[in-house]
């Protein structure tokens, strides 16, 4: 007799032993089936033609047993049961533990980083001074050097005096472009440096970067609206606008005037005439004045924001205590104390 797993499809050749299990993967084994194959109908005893045979009828299975569907192949592995996890964790008290934030301390900039980086208040004041004595220092030689034109007009000039008088000149206009581009450098490094800390202290952001702030100040023509426009937003931000104003206007009008000034005296600088040479040294000798003076309208605008530390509010508030009303003091008694008054 053979029997088919149910499991596995592993046919069993059990001979005349029902079996109820099977070896190979501990499934149950079906109803035995016949040994021996049908024999063939043409060899049959009977002859003729052959009724047609009824429809065949998948066997009936004992009680207990059914048909599954088996893949071909090695039985499936067995499924591992899962590991019961246990009883829910529960704190008998509020943990105390947390996650803890590991910050860089390079990240941490503290709030006086911008302050710090900026120049001091005495190194600009140096430099704004020096600058003035630069530029008055080069007015004087190039009046000195208009004097030597209006003395050449009736005289001859020693070839020597002449020599020293135009190497004098550009000597002296190479340090005013030398000085007056340090004192740029610094006053920019100084006005963002000031701005930083002043919207760090604030807790606003600074809405302008410091490559805008450094073309703003330094290109010629941009930095006649931008740089201006720059320390009356620092002002604003300060809370102190209306104590810096005038000097912020009056140092801009200045610098209207020196890059007219100085836009005429180099145009004028092509005059190859004694009366257009002499033209435009009058109107470098003014330039550099007007230019002393803007930078000394710089200096005051400087030394305003100075006055007031960007920690110090602008304003000194007062407790003053509340209107009471006076009390009417009681009148003097007539009598001395002691003494019955009088009938």
């Amino acid at each position: 007799m053979i029997q088919v797993c149910s499991q596995c499809g592993t046919r069993w050749n059990v001979r005349e032993r029902q079996r109820s299990w099977c070896p190979r993967c501990r499934g149950a084994l079906m109803a035995p089936l016949a040994d021996t194959p049908p024999g063939d109908p043409r060899w049959s005893a009977q002859a003729g033609p052959q009724p047609p045979a009824a429809q065949r009828t998948p066997p009936r299975l004992p009680p207990g047993f059914r048909w599954i569907a088996v893949r071909p192949g090695a039985a499936p592995p067995m499924r591992r049961m899962r590991r019961p996890l246990g009883p829910t964790p529960r704190y008998q008290v509020i943990p105390r533990w947390g996650l803890v934030d590991r910050v860089d301390p390079a990240a941490i900039a503290s709030p006086d980083a911008a302050v710090k980086a900026a120049p001091s208040p005495e190194i600009v004041r140096v430099l704004m001074f020096a600058t003035q004595l630069v530029l008055a220092g080069a007015a004087l030689v190039y009046a000195v050097r208009y004097g030597l034109l209006i003395y050449n007009r009736n005289s001859l000039l020693n070839s020597l005096i002449a020599m020293a008088a135009d190497w004098l000149g550009i000597a002296a206009s190479v340090a005013v472009m030398a000085v007056l581009l340090g004192c740029f450098i610094v006053l920019v490094k100084w006005l963002i440096a000031r701005r930083a800390a002043a919207f760090s202290y604030h807790g606003l952001p600074e809405h302008r970067s410091t490559r805008r702030l450094w073309a703003g100040c330094l290109l010629p023509f941009a930095n006649l609206v931008m740089a201006p426009v720059y320390v009356i937003e620092l002002a604003l931000v300060e809370d102190h606008y209306e104590r810096v104003r005038k000097p912020i206007y009056l140092w801009w009008l200045a610098w209207v005037v020196s890059y007219v000034v100085s836009l005429f005296a180099i145009a004028t600088s092509l005059a190859s005439d004694a009366q257009g040479i002499a033209n435009n040294t009058v109107m470098v000798v003014f330039a550099y004045l007007v230019a002393a003076l803007t930078v000394a309208g710089v200096a005051r605008v400087f030394e305003g924001f100075e006055r007031k530390p960007v920690e110090r509010p602008a304003h000194r508030w007062l407790v003053v205590e509340a209107d009471r009303p006076v009390a009417s003091a009681a009148p003097a008694p007539v009598e001395p104390e002691g003494q019955e008054p009088a009938a």
